[in-house]
């Protein structure tokens, strides 16, 4: 599997990618408000390759909670026919060591928690944490890449 920092030219390709894989309407999803005239973090960015085709992506943003720094994962997408095969858990684990290597303490996410907590993802830790927009509030998901860093972090989801 070749990951890869997105390059400017891969941007049609994940975008491409990612309304295949969540439809045209994707954008009006909850945590697409915190990503709006934000940048992904370009040195979390990524991309994987097959035959020199983008088929999967994974981008964080920055957000805060309760005034405190905060990642923000996705959206993460992988081409239909590969789906199942373990290129999304691979992408993340990468993604998220990249993160804790560049010295980031905390992620959230919106998904299913039976999926997600494959990679340390859990609800209870972000039972105290909103976002607005997010209709069921069960699917926001915390992980501490530095452990205790989601301690005493509780309140709305903010944009950066």
């Amino acid at each position: 599997m070749d990951i890869c920092l997105q390059k400017d030219n891969d941007a049609q390709d994940v975008e491409a990618l990612l309304d295949l894989a969540f439809g045209p309407n994707r954008h009006e999803k909850a945590a697409y408000t915190y990503r709006e005239n934000v940048p992904a973090i370009k040195e979390l960015s990524f991309v994987t390759y097959e035959s020199g085709n983008v088929i999967a992506t994974l981008r964080f943003w920055p957000v805060t909670i309760g005034g405190k720094d905060c990642l923000l994962l996705g959206p993460i997408a992988v081409v239909p026919e590969l789906q199942g095969k373990g290129y999304g858990i691979t992408l993340m684990k990468h993604g998220l060591a990249k993160a804790k290597e560049l010295g980031h303490t905390r992620v959230i996410l919106v998904g299913d928690e039976p999926y997600y907590s494959r990679v340390g993802f859990s609800r209870d830790m972000a039972k105290k944490i909103t976002m607005k927009g997010q209709k069921d509030e069960s699917r926001i998901l915390a992980l501490e890449l530095l452990n205790g860093s989601f301690r005493n972090v509780f309140g709305e989801v903010k944009k950066v």
